[in-house]
This record gives C-alpha cells, sequence and structure tokens, in this order.
C-alpha cells in the first residue's frame, strides 16, 4: 500500500514529549509512514524510538545519526520518505487525530481523482505552557473547497505559511526543489517554508485545526533569551532568505509579493531581538542586517524599511528602540508566539 504521508520527527533529547507526539501519528494506521530520526539524543530518545520501531515495523521508520540539528534531521529525513506528501511534526509537538484523519481522506481522494498539489494549508494552535486558551491560526481569507495559485493567496499581518500549516508534495521537495536544510543551526524552519515556495504552482486550503505547536518552554529556541544567544544563527538564515529572494524572485509577481511579505517579518524579528538585547554590539549587529539586504537587494531593502514592521524596528535612537520594544510586547500579547 503506498503511503499517504510520510510524518518526519527530527527528535533531540525528547524523552518528555515524544510519546506524545508519536501517539498522535501511529493512530492514523498504515496510511501513514512515521520517520523517527534520533539526532544524537542523550537521553532516552534512541530507545524510544527503536521501542516504536519494533512495535510498529509497518509504519515507522528509525533514523540514528550524529548530531545535526533540526534541519540535518529533515535532510536525512527526505532520504528515505516515500509518502505522496511530507509533513515534519516536531517532537515536542503533535498532530490532531480529527485533524489528520480528514487530511489523509483528502489526500486519499486526490488520489482517486489523479490530482496532484503542491502544498496543502491547514490550521495549527499555539499550545502555550500554562495558558487556558489556546491561539488559533487560521485563514479565512483563502479560498475554501478549490485549488488555486499565488494570485488568490491573501493573507493579513500574522498570518504566514509556516512548518506547521504545510504540506508538501514529496517529489517538489526531493526532485524539484532539492531541499537541503542548513545543520546544526536552530531556525531551518523559515528557508523550509521559503525556499521551495518557487516550485508551489497548486495550493489547496483544507480548513481544519492540525498541528499543535507547544510553545513557552524557558529552553525553546522561539524563547526571546535562547534567541539573543542563538542570534548568529538567526542571522545566517536571514540572509540566506535575503540572498534567496535577491538571486530568484521577481517582486512583481504574487509570489514575489507573498516572499516580501514573510521576509519582513523574519527581517523584523531579528531587528527587535537585538533591539532588545540592548547593548552596543547588538545594534551593530542590526545596522549590518539591514546594510547586508541594501547591499544584495537595493529596492527590497527600500521597500522593508518603508513598510509598518521596518519603519517600527528602524525608529531612531533610544525613544525609537523603547517604542519598538513597546510595539513587540504587544504583539506578543496579542499572537502569544514565544
Amino acid at each position: 500500500m503506498e503511503k499517504l504521508l510520510s510524518i518526519i520527527v527530527p527528535a533531540y533529547n525528547s524523552e518528555a514529549y515524544l510519546e506524545r507526539c508519536v501517539n498522535s501519528l501511529i493512530v492514523a494506521g498504515n496510511r501513514v509512514e512515521i520517520i523517527l530520526v534520533d539526532d544524537g539524543s542523550l537521553d532516552r530518545t534512541p530507545e524510544i524510538i527503536d521501542e516504536y520501531h519494533e512495535r510498529f515495523p509497518e509504519i515507522v521508520k528509525v533514523i540514528h545519526e550524529e548530531n545535526s540539528g533540526h534541519g540535518g534531521a529533515i535532510n536525512n529525513g527526505l532520504k528515505i520518505a516515500t509518502g505522496k506528501y511530507i509533513k515534519v511534526c516536531d517532537s515536542d509537538d503533535w498532530l490532531d487525530f480529527a485533524g489528520l484523519k480528514r487530511l489523509l481522506d483528502f489526500i486519499e481522494v486526490q488520489n482517486e481523482n489523479d490530482t496532484e498539489l503542491d502544498m496543502i494549508l491547514t490550521n495549527y494552535l499555539y499550545d502555550k505552557v500554562n495558558s487556558r486558551h489556546n491561539k488559533l491560526i487560521h485563514f479565512p481569507a483563502l479560498p475554501k473547497n478549490k485549488i488555486f495559485g499565488w494570485k488568490q493567496v491573501k493573507l493579513v499581518l500574522g498570518q504566514y505559511f509556516m512548518m506547521h500549516s504545510v504540506t508538501y508534495r514529496r517529489t517538489l521537495l526531493v526532485d524539484e526543489a532539492k531541499l537541503q536544510l542548513p545543520t546544526n543551526v536552530s531556525y531551518d524552519d523559515n528557508i523550509y517554508v521559503f525556499e521551495p515556495l518557487i516550485y508551489v504552482k497548486k495550493m489547496y486550503y483544507l480548513d481544519v485545526n492540525l498541528y499543535h505547536y507547544f510553545i513557552g518552554r524557558d529552553d525553546q529556541s522561539v524563547n526571546e533569551d535562547v534567541m539573543l544567544r542563538k542570534i548568529d544563527q538567526q542571522l545566517m538564515i536571514n540572509k540566506r532568505m535575503i540572498k534567496f529572494y535577491a538571486d530568484n524572485i521577481d517582486p512583481k509577481t504574487a509570489l514575489g509579493k507573498y516572499m516580501c511579505f514573510y521576509l519582513e517579518i523574519i527581517t523584523a524579528i531579528s531587528s527587535i531581538i537585538l533591539i532588545r538585547g540592548k547593548k552596543e554590539q547588538y545594534l551593530d549587529l542590526k545596522r549590518n542586517l539591514w546594510q547586508y539586504l541594501k547591499r544584495k537587494d537595493e529596492p527590497l531593502y527600500h521597500k522593508l524599511k518603508h513598510r509598518p514592521l521596518g519603519m517600527t524596528v528602524n525608529l531612531p535612537g533610544h525613544s525609537g528602540r523603547i517604542v519598538a520594544s513597546g510595539f513587540y510586547r504587544l504583539a506578543k500579547a496579542i499572537y502569544g508566539f514565544n
């Protein structure tokens, strides 16, 4: 039986969360292929992964690798994936059973109709530690019950096609995009939802709540203090995205406009984390980032600098940085993103 969906689960020292994640996937049965990638873990993660393979050999594949980070785990998972479509689920997150069933039923119908999509979009929830209410991210302005292209994509601030929301056609990632994520860095998920987009022509929005994004722990890469410690990695990813856009994207196209919209938020995040670092060395890195953007693509530089987020993070002087930081705290309270 051909697998409808390969789910890649990068796992590093995940013993506290891994069973919740994998159990949410196993219940989908033989229609899925679950690829558990042990990224050089030092806890019981390798043993837990092997136990799942022994119990569910028709469903679970296992990779044990030397530590190469989240991106390396996805790269290696893609090498052995055989499903029609690919979904990545981090080991501390999980998928909703009803949502997963609806996704698989939908893929099955597309196969029966001989329809091949490039990307399927679904909703996700921020499952925040100690929060009573989970923030739902959905896309009400996208076309429903139809295949659409980039000209029909309409989003508002705070809505982006994150790793949690995308399911790609496997051959698009492997054969067309030939995706190779950077290894041993955080924030590679931004490359995952950026570079392959130039090959995406046919999309479908399946309005189901699928992905539970477990957020709010002190050790997470999206925690503000952790981001500041890893700011060199965030900046490396940000600059790779800028270069990719400058080298490959026509800004006049609908795709170019979306990718500019996404690059705007990534560059704003880099900038606000550096602003909140307060030290002069961080402010120098912020200036260097915007200078890099100007060198690589001056029209894009001017465009981003004059959009709301770019204007906010580039307000002059100490008082400007206070205002920018205040806007960040407000957005954080509204969207609950870390």
